[in-house]
């Protein structure tokens, strides 16, 4: 039988490995840095799709982490979708990340966006994919 310190503990070993795994990839070592991108970057994707696929997304996610990423959500808002729907994209990372110079949202992304393809079941890594507007496709591993 499980015990709830069990289980809280094993939500929290589960978001760490996600931040692990991005600390690699960016190739930072500021456990901190790596969480506000983790972070910035998941709401700036779930913000560009709709609330069914944002939905979908989130219940991918660790429960620790997903309850981070629905914080400050507001269901039913229309996703950016036009010619600036990239950069208001990496706007939203860049300020996740206090606008710290030395960080490229880009990158950040990009980085983010492998950890997805890397740990989502792939009928939903392609819905996400599809969902999200066609100016951040490039963003998403090949």
């Amino acid at each position: 039988m499980t015990t709830v310190s069990q289980e809280i503990d094993t939500c929290v070993q589960a978001t760490q490995n996600w931040i692990n795994d991005l600390m690699w990839r960016l190739g930072w070592h500021d456990r901190e840095r790596v969480y506000k991108a983790l972070l910035s970057t998941l709401h700036a994707l779930r913000d560009s799709l709709g609330d069914r696929e944002a939905i979908y997304l989130g219940a991918q996610l660790p429960a620790l982490l997903r309850g981070l990423y629905y914080e400050g959500w507001h269901p039913g808002r229309r996703a950016r979708t036009g010619s600036r729907a990239r950069s208001a994209f990496l706007e939203r990372i860049h300020e996740g990340v206090q606008r710290d110079p030395a960080i490229e949202p880009e990158a950040v992304a990009s980085c983010v966006m492998a950890q997805l393809a890397d740990r989502l079941p792939p009928a939903e890594l392609e819905n996400a994919k599809a969902a999200t507007p066609k100016l951040l496709h490039s963003l998403w591993p090949a």
